[in-house]
């Protein structure tokens, strides 16, 4: 692709993804953390930033770091996504959040034969199963699910949701919002 994903313009040129994105999950959840790489450049954003300590090392780190952060701030869960969901909207946060709160299980949204990791919700109790599995050496967001009590849940047009456009090979920033 060439350049960073959080920091392409939605069409009309206004707004980047990453704004698009916060002001999404903003609406429903607080705090909002942002992931992203170490000197990675985003626009202001109405959210705590938070810089991956190596660069390159996937989400999983990331992702158990805004754990840990939502943790600290007092939610048991957060909702995680990717910057790559220009069509995210509030009442998709709702049904996961509503979904995991029933379950109290992790819920993970498949799309088109896959699991879609980043996007999701998570108990923030589930830091240190991330910390530890990054410990080990691993960095794959499948093996953090596996090692949990994670449900995937179909929802009808969840896959709009989503944007066909290359992922970076380094870390890219994700937005991780909590719910209390």
């Amino acid at each position: 692709m060439g350049r960073d994903k959080a920091t392409l313009p939605l069409p009309g040129g206004a707004t980047t993804l990453v704004e698009h994105v916060v002001a999404v999950v903003g609406q429903r959840c607080d705090p909002l953390f942002v992931m992203a790489a170490p000197g990675q450049p985003l626009p202001p954003l109405p959210a705590d930033v938070l810089r991956d300590e190596v660069r390159g090392l996937g989400p999983l780190p990331a992702t158990g770091r805004g754990l840990r952060a939502a943790a600290a701030a007092g939610a048991r869960l957060a909702f995680v996504c990717a910057v790559d969901m220009p069509l995210l909207t509030v009442e998709l946060i709702d049904d996961l959040v509503r979904r995991a709160v029933q379950t109290n299980a992790e819920v993970v949204l498949p799309w088109d034969g896959r699991s879609h990791y980043l996007a999701a919700v998570y108990r923030t109790e589930l830091a240190d199963r991330v910390d530890a599995l990054v410990a080990a050496g691993e960095r794959r967001m499948s093996a953090f699910v596996d090692a949990c009590d994670a449900q995937r849940i179909v929802m009808p047009d969840s896959g709009r949701c989503r944007m066909s456009i290359p992922r970076p090979t380094c870390g890219y920033p994700h937005s991780l919002g909590t719910d209390r």
